[in-house]
């Protein structure tokens, strides 16, 4: 092989590695651009004249971001070809606005939890944060996360529609909720990471995870109200996807301790 040869061959290694360093950093890109969504949604809890069906447009947006920057990340070995950046840093920052703090901050604004609103959301955004720093949080390789993972954002939507359809009834309802998960994001249960579930769970995590996301979308329209199209049953219907969800994280838990 000539040197020119050689010459080419190292031009091309070298226009590869610059290529697979640019889309590296371009998932970093695409995961720091949930900020924008943070902002646009936080914009809106603070305007006078709230529209709370604004604040979850914006929020699953950043959701939907939150879902592929992770496998467009190990698709393109980000680790490898931008280290320089800390995708996960950016990640838990970006999360704890969307999934957090913005949701609770939303659910205080709208007055939709009895009592001291304030201290329950308070010790929520509490909790949450220490379950962020927590090293062992997140157990990929053994597919689960350590506590309730801070789905705070789908939390807020469903106190906002039992508040307003169910009155005080559906804000105690709401309220032992949030303290429930509270705690559970605390205690060392765990729950299922859907990106990393164990075969053949993770299909099925995930295709159920885009119908019920579907069903909670067709309630937006109206949200915080249920349609007059079926509403309630819609909304009874979206239920059984977070009763799978935690049923199949406890069974997958327990059964992972016993081997």
């Amino acid at each position: 092989m000539g040197s020119t040869d050689l010459s080419d061959l190292k031009d091309r290694s070298e226009r590869i590695r610059l290529g697979r360093k640019v889309r590296a950093y371009f998932v970093h890109l695409f995961t720091a651009s949930g900020v924008a969504f943070a902002f646009l949604a936080m914009r809106e809890v603070v305007r006078v004249d709230l529209d709370p069906r604004w604040v979850f447009g914006w929020l699953t947006l950043a959701v939907l971001i939150d879902a592929a920057d992770g496998p467009l990340a190990r698709l393109w070995d980000v680790k490898l070809y931008a280290s320089r950046i800390l995708g996960k840093t950016i990640d838990l920052i970006v999360d704890y606005l969307t999934f957090t703090f913005i949701p609770l901050t939303l659910v205080w604004r709208m007055d939709w939890l009895p009592g001291w609103d304030g201290l329950w959301v308070t010790l929520a955004m509490v909790a949450s944060l220490l379950g962020f720093a927590n090293t062992a949080a997140k157990q990929s390789q053994e597919g689960f996360f350590l506590g309730f993972p801070s789905y705070w954002n789908v939390v807020a939507y469903y106190v906002g529609l039992l508040a307003v359809e169910y009155g005080a009834v559906g804000a105690y309802m709401s309220l032992g909720s949030v303290l429930t998960l509270t705690v559970l994001t605390l205690v060392p249960v765990r729950f299922v990471y859907p990106n990393a579930a164990p075969p053949p769970w993770r299909a099925i995590v995930t295709v159920g995870g885009v119908a019920w996301l579907g069903l909670l979308l067709a309630l937006l329209p109206t949200f915080p109200e249920l349609p007059a199209w079926g509403g309630d049953w819609v909304l009874g219907v979206s239920f059984v996807y977070p009763a799978f969800y935690f049923g199949l994280s406890g069974w997958l838990d327990w059964a992972s301790r016993q081997s």
